[in-house]
């Protein structure tokens, strides 16, 4: 598994941040003033933004998580649904299977009523990847989880045309039928930020899981694989400790230059 450089985390972490307002200039970002398609989720929000340009080989779609109260309601949907009819053999949160599939509200003429979500990305993809391009897909909390699921159908339907998936504070997605047969763990890197609660969602033990290379940032540093158990065991008792962290030496020290001028 090729490691993720840090210009390739920098940039998808600022294009994830910046898909939550509600206008995006895509051209500030290298993208082409045509570079951008925007797929709606069932209430006419922006739920996804497709984005490229002529120069690059890349086609990155951006996923938004959870943005507004029936987005968070469907984190309590902790049933299984089975993707079969995607051609994947597995099941996976009901919420994310939800957010799939739900109808797309039109925002082109070329998008038809009644089309998901998922119908739409791939309709909007297809041309692209025709192109000779390949497709990187990033999403923060639910937007990873959904991210990963449509890059496994994508892939499996359209072979090599998934270049890789990065995902921010995504909650775990499916069974272990799903960590078994999901393809594309060796292109798949989640990034997990300190006590990042929503990471070790859903709260339901050997229910649901993970899958791809897990790149923890905590106390300044990387951290690989690190078990869900150990995050969370090292990041209570540095919350529990800190109070008592500034009082070492090494603290009064770093402020010695305040002295320096006087």
């Amino acid at each position: 598994m090729k490691p993720l450089k840090r210009y390739q985390y920098e940039r998808y972490a600022v294009l994830c941040n910046l898909a939550y307002p509600r206008v995006f200039k895509q051209t500030k970002y290298g993208f082409d003033p045509n570079g951008q398609r925007i797929i709606k989720n069932q209430f006419g929000k922006t739920m996804i933004r497709v984005l490229w340009s002529k120069e690059s080989s890349e086609v990155v779609v951006v996923i938004k998580g959870s943005h507004s109260i029936s987005d968070w309601l469907l984190n309590f949907a902790m049933w299984t649904r089975s993707c079969k009819h995607l051609g994947l053999n597995y099941r996976i949160h009901a919420g994310f299977f939800h957010l799939l599939h739900q109808e797309s509200v039109p925002s082109r003429n070329e998008h038809q009523l009644g089309q998901s979500v998922l119908q739409v990305l791939e309709q909007t993809l297809v041309p692209l990847v025709a192109q000779g391009k390949r497709v990187s897909i990033t999403g923060h909390s639910s937007g990873g989880a959904i991210g990963c699921v449509f890059a496994d159908y994508f892939e499996k339907k359209y072979p090599k045309s998934i270049k890789r998936i990065v995902t921010f504070g995504q909650p775990a997605i499916g069974t272990l039928g799903f960590k078994h047969r999901y393809t594309l763990g060796h292109k798949t890197y989640r990034i997990c930020c300190d006590l990042d609660v929503v990471t070790y969602m859903p709260p339901v033990p050997l229910l649901y899981w993970h899958v791809g290379k897990l790149l923890w940032l905590y106390n300044g540093r990387i951290y690989e694989n690190t078990p869900s158990i150990v995050r969370f065991s090292r990041s209570f008792i540095s919350w529990i400790i800190r109070p008592f962290s500034y009082h070492l030496m090494s603290k009064y020290i770093r402020n010695k230059d305040f002295f320096d001028d006087r």
